[in-house]
């Protein structure tokens, strides 16, 4: 099994993992709130691995424009994951993680738009088939 496809799935289990354990914990506090204690979390377990792993390149040695996307993509992440905490406060998780992965959908639209990832007729049967099938999960 190819490494990539490993840490899919396990991103995949995690991530299922974060829906139940957040719903829980977000309940008796604000989801805002929630999601600080959450980003906490791992900023602190994220700098004991750099740290660990020695993987941290001198900051001067970053080029602008990466800073500049992973800026983006830390406010697109702080966003989504202030709209999860309080999606999940307000509903249920498998209505509410459904709706959330739509995001591969998106990232298959939008792979294929602005970077030219070039998808076939079979990854593209598998993104509307993905569409329905989140769909009726999420609906009850």
């Amino acid at each position: 099994m190819s490494p990539w496809l490993v840490s899919a799935i396990l991103s995949a289990v995690f991530a299922a993992l974060t829906a139940i354990f957040a719903k829980i914990g977000v309940q008796g506090i604000d989801s805002t709130a929630a999601t600080f204690v959450r980003t906490l979390v791992i900023a602190v377990t994220l700098f004991g691995i750099v740290t660990a792993r020695h993987s941290m390149p001198p900051l001067n040695s970053i080029s602008v424009k990466t800073y500049f996307f992973l800026v983006l993509s830390a406010l697109a992440t702080g966003a989504s994951w202030i709209c999860y905490f309080h999606a999940l406060q307000l509903g249920d998780a498998a209505k509410v993680a459904p709706i959330d992965k739509f995001s591969v959908i998106l990232v298959a639209i939008m792979g294929a738009t602005f970077l030219g990832e070039r998808l076939s007729w079979v990854n593209w049967a598998g993104v509307v088939l993905t569409s329905i099938g989140l769909l009726m999960v999420a609906m009850r």
